[in-house]
């Protein structure tokens, strides 16, 4: 009863897909996680090469971000509620806030390590500050800064799937608490199959990506 069988686990699946809104809900869960990790992407990168290209912001700033790096996403949710109410925008916020931690500081430390001889170089040739950022730190800074956006992009699906079982939200994460509530085993597991395979494709995009971007640190390119 509680323990179903593969073989029921994918009858759910294509029930749920064929008859009901199982695949409404997994376009929810998606759009809500790449949303709130869209944004918390941005921003973290934004603000990594602000505080890490300075050393006087990392100092003036590291006593806010140690305060805040330690609060748990899930606890801002009733703020966030009071804020927005039970809604998409109060599910990006708390996304967003959850999965910006690891982009934001994998981003300051890469930019912080940039090596002096690098700096000098974009002296010598004259460039602007923005071709500086563009040509020499953030190539420099990006094996950081993507390792940064896969552990953002795995906090962002857990928090997409807390806020939509808590404000009822259209996800995975609402149906499977539903499921749960109705003691619909097959369908539990089928949730949580997708939500599985969401981290896998996820996490194989960002692969590709990293290998495109990084491919000048591979072997055969020295």
């Amino acid at each position: 009863m509680f323990l179903p069988t593969p073989a029921r686990v994918w009858t759910a699946l294509e029930h749920g897909f064929s008859q009901s809104d199982l695949g409404a809900k997994l376009v929810g869960t998606v759009s809500h996680m790449l949303g709130g990790w869209a944004a918390a992407s941005i921003a973290g990168v934004a603000l990594g090469a602000l505080i890490g290209s300075s050393k006087a912001a990392r100092e003036y700033i590291a006593p806010t971000l140690e305060f805040l790096r330690p609060l748990p996403a899930s606890a801002v949710i009733p703020v966030a509620i009071a804020l927005f109410g039970l809604t998409p925008q109060m599910a990006l916020g708390v996304i967003a806030f959850g999965s910006i931690w690891p982009v934001l500081l994998a981003a300051i430390h890469g930019f912080a390590a940039i090596e002096p001889r690098l700096v000098e170089v974009e002296r010598v040739l004259g460039l602007t500050c923005w071709q500086g950022v563009v040509k020499i730190s953030l190539p420099s800074a990006a094996p950081d800064i993507l390792a940064g956006l896969r552990l953002g992009l795995t906090v962002s699906l857990i928090l997409a799937v807390v806020c939509e079982m808590i404000a009822g939200l259209d996800g995975l994460g609402q149906w499977v608490l539903l499921a749960a509530r109705a003691y619909k085993s097959a369908d539990i597991f089928a949730g949580v199959a997708l939500l599985g395979a969401i981290g896998v494709v996820a996490n194989a995009g960002l692969s590709v990506v990293e290998a495109r971007a990084l491919r000048w640190r591979a072997p055969s390119a020295r």
